[in-house]
């Protein structure tokens, strides 16, 4: 009886271990290739080929999908989390770099950056069921966690779109800093961070009335202005902080989501472009384009722990629990 109870209990942490545990994904943009990483045991588990130059991605809210951008194909490829075998595409239109899955995860919201327009893809049906007309140059593109909005920020205009996502029609335009490039709700829906590129800045703004709340500029000591250019920003559920991957600055911000002052500035690998919490947001990975590895950063201690290298120019990150 004694040792079917402990066998018992070994099989259950067992399999609680394997439940805890986590899995990063690296699309690699150079390496048309997928890289799957374990960042508790801070190593690369595998590479998986994966299409022509794969940027955005995204994964399910069950978590058993992954969706990968791969641009030179034109589409998005939709990847089975656990064998990483392609079981369909979606029409993403051309040259597709970032889009955004809706909360429900039954829309794909894709930015067409040479036709300045946002695809609308019924994830179910694979099927596209509108185009938006928005700015020059579209790239960043988010949707509320409450759902109400679509937000997609055109490079070239200087302008993010606000959209309702019960008619896909554009509701208001906010002019923002020079070459937006990424966007981020709060957990509550009640704030959009943009990143801008060319002015070194991010913008908080108010969803409620899509006006300016805070601007917040960014010093390194050491770099000159013209290498910090914020990309990538996250926000923690409980808007305590703020992380700003700042690109060739290779450092990312970390802000205090309530007074907007910045608090530290962390080394991390070269040109940061990306950032994902993991799934409890004591860690944050990181995707450093020109040193072909990824941080990790400790958040309870403000730290980076640790540099994997993952493959050729990686991009986008996804964490799956």
């Amino acid at each position: 009886m004694i040792k079917k109870t402990s066998l018992s209990l070994a099989l259950w942490l067992l399999c609680l271990g394997q439940v805890a545990a986590e899995s990063v994904f690296v699309t690699l943009e150079k390496d048309n290739a997928l890289a799957v990483i374990d960042p508790i045991a801070g190593k690369l588990i595998k590479t998986i080929p994966i299409g022509q130059r794969p940027r955005g991605i995204a994964i399910s809210p069950d978590t058993k999908y992954l969706y990968i951008a791969t641009s030179d194909d034109n589409t998005i490829k939709i990847i089975d989390a656990l064998t990483f075998k392609e079981i369909g595409h979606l029409p993403s239109g051309k040259d597709p770099e970032t889009f955004a899955l809706n909360p429900a995860g039954n829309r794909i919201y894709v930015s067409n950056e040479d036709d300045s327009l946002v695809t609308v893809i019924d994830v179910a049906h694979k099927k596209a069921i509108k185009q938006i007309k928005v700015g020059v140059e579209p790239e960043g593109i988010t949707v509320s966690p409450d759902n109400r909005w679509l937000v997609s920020a055109s490079e070239t205009t200087n302008m993010v779109h606000w959209i309702d996502t019960k008619t896909n029609t554009i509701v208001e335009n906010t002019l923002v800093d020079p070459r937006p490039r990424a966007l981020s709700f709060t957990a509550d829906s009640q704030q959009l961070w943009v990143s801008s590129e060319m002015a070194g800045s991010v913008m908080v703004l108010d969803a409620n009335n899509q006006q300016l709340i805070k601007t917040i500029k960014f010093e390194v000591s050491g770099i000159t202005t013209d290498k910090i250019q914020p990309v990538g920003v996250v926000i923690d559920k409980e808007r305590r902080h703020a992380y700003v991957a700042l690109g060739p600055a290779n450092r990312v911000a970390v802000i205090n989501a309530q007074s907007f002052e910045v608090e530290k500035i962390l080394l991390v690998g070269q040109r940061v472009w990306n950032l994902a919490f993991s799934p409890d947001q004591k860690r944050l990975y990181t995707t450093n384009g020109t040193s072909n590895d990824m941080s990790i950063i400790d958040l309870d201690s403000q730290t980076v722990t640790k540099s994997i290298g993952v493959g050729t120019y990686p991009w986008g990150v996804v964490v799956k629990p």
